[in-house]
């Protein structure tokens, strides 16, 4: 089954206004005058990391892809509790330990529960996390939000970790350290997420692909988004690697694993992104518009062009 049928099926059941229609990032549950942010995140050996990546960084990248849900929601971090299936030897697990600890306390959350189990022999590694983050005063943006007329941004560089990925597999050679780092040690957005917040119309992280990401805030917010391929962002690491074409750009944008935020925000908030941008150091780049219509297209040299087929990484059940 396709990732997308099972979420539908699951929206027959996800009734509580906190789920948001299983169309957003992460749920929000209003408690008494504050309001919580709740995700879950998932990682499996053989599908989000290699069998053979350093544990504290395979518990780095199970902290920080949640912790960039909570970013693209302006929340900050409260707590998080682990289920992690046991499939490897206890040198391993220790390590594992060791670099959990490191990234909760770098990202300022506390391991409050979880749950252990024991795996069949050979099963691969499976973590599971659920971070808590309190919500923003102003409430915390949705994927849904956007307006036509609205601006599109998005955070940083696209495409660094997809090319990390590449080099720890061998596909490429001669890859800066900043690439395979961007793969290896993902660095969410939390204190930019909180800055963007009040400003932006819709918000959501990059995880899956830049324009499978993109269309599925346009799909929530019931309009078009026209992505502009040549404002894609790109790092001189990349460029060195890859090159700047097109179909650079495209590839960038539906490689995935950025934990970049990208966002919507009306186009009067233009000069108060650049400060926030001057503020952090961070560079925050236009690179599309909302408009009448529905799903994401996209325009080179202010020409339309052809989608890719493939926008993103989407998970499907293996063939039986």
């Amino acid at each position: 089954m396709h990732e997308a049928d099972f979420i539908q099926h699951l929206r027959t059941i996800a009734s509580h206004p906190a789920a948001r229609g299983l169309m957003d990032d992460a749920a929000v549950l209003d408690v008494g005058n504050a309001a919580l942010v709740l995700t879950h995140d998932m990682l499996v050996e053989g599908v989000h990391f290699l069998s053979d990546d350093a544990p504290a960084d395979i518990a780095w990248k199970l902290v920080a892809v949640n912790m960039s849900d909570l970013a693209a929601k302006g929340a900050t971090p409260l707590a998080v509790l682990m289920g992690a299936g046991l499939a490897r030897d206890a040198a391993w697990n220790r390590a594992f330990v060791d670099g959990l600890g490191t990234a909760l306390d770098h990202f300022g959350a506390a391991l409050v529960g979880g749950d252990t189990v024991a795996m069949p022999s050979g099963a691969p590694v499976t973590l599971g996390l659920t971070a808590v983050g309190l919500a923003p005063p102003g409430g915390a943006p949705a994927r849904s939000g956007a307006q036509i007329g609205d601006d599109l941004w998005v955070t940083g560089a696209i495409g660094d970790a997809g090319l990390g990925l590449a080099a720890r597999k061998g596909r490429i050679s001669g890859a800066p350290d900043a690439l395979i780092g961007a793969y290896t040690r993902p660095q969410p957005n939390l204190r930019l997420g909180r800055a963007l917040a009040p400003l932006v119309t819709a918000m959501a992280d990059v995880s899956d692909g830049l324009l499978l990401d993109a269309q599925r805030i346009a799909v929530a917010s019931g309009l078009g988004i026209a992505v502009d391929i040549d404002s894609i962002p790109l790092s001189d690491a990349w460029c060195a690697v890859r090159g700047d074409s097109v179909s650079d750009r495209i590839a960038a944008a539906t490689m995935g694993d950025d934990y970049q935020l990208l966002f919507t925000a009306a186009d009067n908030s233009a000069g108060a992104i650049a400060t926030i941008a001057r503020a952090s150091g961070r560079i925050i780049t236009r690179i599309g518009q909302c408009k009448a219509g529905s799903g994401i297209s996209a325009v080179s040299q202010g020409q339309p062009m052809k989608l890719p087929a493939r926008l993103g990484y989407v998970h499907q059940s293996p063939e039986r």
